[in-house]
Parts: structure tokens; sequence; C-alpha cells
């Protein structure tokens, strides 16, 4: 299907899009200071994590379902075009990569969907709390 807006138009759309500083970001980060913990906000670390617990070595990512594939091959939401399918794929595959490069670092990962933030604050709280408290 053809893009019903121009080039210069699309591109504009798209630069509105960020990928720090969004809602569930700061509602998490709001969450995590509201409880008293301590952490750093996009880390220099493989993968730039959203949140960083540097003396417990935790790295917590929270991925958009649609730009990191949640489920999108059972839920039908593969896109048809190729384009944004192998940009999807290429996601998909660097979120494993950076997993695997973080944890040979001796980092724990956490990846949390935005709909868990959104949606489940406590069991986004739960998942990193047991994350900090774990000892490998």
């Amino acid at each position: 299907m053809a893009d019903v807006f121009d080039k210069a138009t699309r591109s504009r759309i798209m630069s509105r899009i960020r990928s720090t500083g969004t809602t569930p970001e700061k509602r998490l980060a709001k969450l995590l200071r509201g409880v008293g913990l301590r952490f750093s906000l996009h880390a220099k670390l493989p993968g730039t994590p959203d949140i960083a617990f540097r003396k417990q070595k935790v790295a917590v990512f929270m991925d958009g379902e649609y730009w990191h594939g949640y489920n999108w091959k059972r839920l039908g939401k593969k896109p048809t075009n190729a384009f944004w399918r192998k940009k999807l794929e290429r996601n998909i595959a660097r979120d494993k990569r950076v997993n695997h490069e973080l944890r040979q670092l001796g980092w724990r990962v956490v990846r949390l969907w935005e709909t868990q933030v959104n949606k489940k604050p406590a069991y986004c709280l739960r998942r990193i709390r047991l994350a900090l408290k774990r000892r490998d």
C-alpha cells in the first residue's frame, strides 16, 4: 500500500516519535522513586537501558509492543510491507543480542512491555525488585 503522505510529511511525523522520555518511562521512574529506589536513566551500556541500577547491575528496558514485536506473528500484527517486517525482525534480533551482551558483562536484564507499565505497574515493580534481590 502506498503511503498517504509525501516523503517530507512522513519524515516530519516519524521524527516526532521519541525513544526517551516517554509517558510509560516517566510513570515507571516515578513509581520506582516513590518506593525509594535509586537508578540512572539511559546508562551508557549496550542497548542503552531505560533504567539502570548500577550497584546491583540490573538493566531495565521498556519496549513498545509494535516496535519490538510483541507476539506479532501470533497476534497477526506482522507487517505486510517488507521494509517494516525486516525492521521489526532486526529490532527483535538486536534485543536478543543486547540481552546477551549485558549478561556477558554480568548484568541482569528486565524487559517490560509498555502495556505492562501502563496497566500493571505493581507487576513491573515486583519484577524489578526480584532482579535487584537476586544473587548470581
